[in-house]
């Protein structure tokens, strides 16, 4: 992506109807704005599961990390 945010100028002037952040057990929520022309928005955001693991050497003190890995 590349920058922090993400902008969508078809929504720009618009105005809202109606605004309503739903609960998904799949994805986490929802967020649906209903326009007074007759259209809509839909915004979800999902976070993807990663795995981190290391290969290290412990014994006395911090542990030395030979390899990190992220999947």
């Amino acid at each position: 992506m590349g920058q922090d945010y993400v902008e969508y100028a078809d929504v720009a002037g618009k105005i809202v109807k109606a605004l309503r952040i739903y609960e998904d057990a799949q994805d986490g929520c929802e967020t649906l704005i209903e326009f007074t022309d007759g259209t809509s928005f839909s915004c979800s955001v999902g976070h993807k599961p990663t795995i981190k693991t290391a290969l290290f050497k412990g014994g006395i003190g911090t542990p030395q990390i030979i390899h990190a890995y992220e999947v």
